[in-house]
């Protein structure tokens, strides 16, 4: 009994520890749709440590995509890393998150000409606001509901 009674608080505390590794971001599994446009982003949990998405557009039926997106728990850090195919040579840009942030998700690399932070707040569960700053924080934002 008392082997049974162990191995159930390891299991348990073995589960908070996996779903704490990417700091509560599994909200964004799913497809989101931006606010008034048929903008798109696709967010799947590969595995306690790995999201993996797409942004896409939809035009004439068809589906487009203009970037791919992950974001990775490891070594300390979490990372979301951008690749927009017709951008920066085709290479992935990392930005690693801003954990002192405590009401948002805020993903950023200053040195990075545009965009130095990509920031997401869970507004509530089919709701998201997304920034995309770059110098002085200027730049652009929108909310994304969520489709499924």
């Amino acid at each position: 009994m008392k082997t049974l009674i162990t191995l159930g608080i390891f299991l348990t505390f073995s589960s908070f520890i996996a779903k704490d590794r990417l700091n509560g971001l599994g909200f964004l599994a799913g497809t989101w749709k931006t606010e008034n446009k048929e903008n798109y982003e696709s967010w799947k949990v590969i595995n306690d440590s790995l999201l993996e998405g797409n942004g896409y557009k939809m035009k004439g039926g068809q589906k487009v995509v203009t970037e791919y997106f992950s974001i990775k728990a490891g070594s300390g850090k979490i990372v979301y890393q951008a690749r927009v195919p017709d951008q920066n040579n085709g290479k992935t840009i990392d930005f690693e998150l801003n954990k002192s942030l405590k009401n948002k998700y805020s993903f950023e690399n200053l040195s990075h000409d545009f965009p130095k932070k990509v920031q997401y707040t869970k507004l509530n569960d089919t709701t998201i606001f997304v920034e995309v700053l770059g110098a002085n924080d200027k730049g652009f934002s929108y909310k994304m509901m969520k489709r499924k």
